[in-house]
């Protein structure tokens, strides 16, 4: 009974170097096809519209507004 524990013992240690082996290889190919990282590049952004200083209070209008835009 003893040498069927040790020989099941050493049948896992071995499956587990092979799958280890195996899965270092894979990750190793994996490396090498990943594209090389770019360089960073400068992203301009547009310059954002001043806000008002205060919040405009609802149902308000400018004096672009004409007649014909008011709520009836």
């Amino acid at each position: 009974m003893l040498s069927l524990v040790t020989a099941a013992e050493q049948q896992y240690r071995h499956d587990s170097w092979i799958r280890d082996r195996e899965l270092a290889v894979l990750s190793a190919i994996r490396d090498r096809r990943a594209p090389a990282p770019m360089a960073p590049t400068v992203v301009r952004v547009a310059p954002r519209h001043r806000r008002a200083v205060w919040a405009r209070p609802i149902g308000l209008h400018s004096e672009e507004c004409s007649a014909a835009c008011a709520p009836a």
